[in-house]
């Protein structure tokens, strides 16, 4: 059941999109793209195809699950892959790192033939505001349309819509590039990379859904939510976890007793 203020913001958002003749939805796999493509698909139809980026930096778990989205609902979905130096554009790391990489990233996405005269949208929501986020800049640069910001829709409220489209997506943990796993400043190589998801892949796959692994040289500081602490302490699992850790090039693998907090890099 949709409550009368959230309807108001849905039925605002049904006629922005259909304002657009043809949109591409950038479409990451995560919570807000998810309703954002599935909202406008079922407004406009054949009229909205999903575009997904293919980078280093991008968890491929969360590609496949993109792709596998769009099968179900029968939507349009175009992969474009990154340049091959894209890694080593963003490889120094710096503070504004997410301004380049998103720069990088849509520019390539809005140069792609197949999108050639179609509107491309983000799921920018208007709760990202409460975070450090430059790469906002490069989208308002580009001419990207935010439509779920524009409409005033916040992050519960697009669970909320979710949920009551019957798709399990609407409680699925926050996501962000695993880049962010690595301090500013320091560098970002496919190794590191690929080391932080393994570990995150595994956490995931033990039950804890709302995980970070922060990449700091040799000791991989995992973050995970206060009341997930108590089944992370089974003897058994901190093994697997630091034996784990081990294999992909960290010498240490430490819990962070203050948990997982979104933006934790950036502060």
């Amino acid at each position: 059941m949709i409550d009368s203020n959230l309807q108001k913001k849905l039925n605002k958002l049904s006629d922005i999109l259909a304002s657009y003749a043809e949109v591409a939805i950038a479409f990451s796999g995560g919570v807000d793209s998810t309703f954002l493509l599935k909202h406008a698909h079922d407004l406009l139809g054949d009229s909205v195809i999903a575009v997904t980026a293919v980078a280093p930096n991008h968890a491929p778990d969360e590609i496949e699950e993109a792709i596998q989205f769009c099968t179900d609902q029968g939507i349009p979905h175009l992969l474009v892959n990154m340049e091959d130096d894209f890694l080593d554009q963003i490889a120094h790391n710096p503070i504004d790192r997410c301004y380049i990489c998103k720069k990088i990233i849509f520019s390539g996405l809005m140069s792609h033939p197949t999108l050639e005269g179609l509107v491309l949208a983000d799921g920018t929501n208007v709760d990202d505001a409460a975070d450090f986020r430059p790469g906002e800049k490069a989208l308002a640069e580009l001419g990207v349309y935010s439509p779920l910001r524009e409409a005033g829709l916040g992050k519960e409220d697009i669970r909320a819509a979710l949920k009551s489209l019957g798709l399990p997506v609407w409680n699925k943990p926050s996501f962000a590039c695993l880049a962010s796993r690595i301090p500013y400043g320091e560098e970002i190589t496919t190794d590191k990379l690929t080391a932080v998801y393994t570990l995150e892949k595994l956490l995931r796959e033990r039950g804890f859904n709302q995980v970070r692994v922060r990449h700091h040289g040799e000791i991989a500081r995992i973050e995970i939510l206060p009341e997930d602490m108590p089944k992370f302490f089974d003897v058994d699992f901190m093994n697997e976890i630091d034996e784990t850790a081990k294999t992909v090039g960290f010498a240490y693998a430490a819990l962070d007793l203050g948990g997982y907090k979104m933006g934790n890099m950036n502060k």
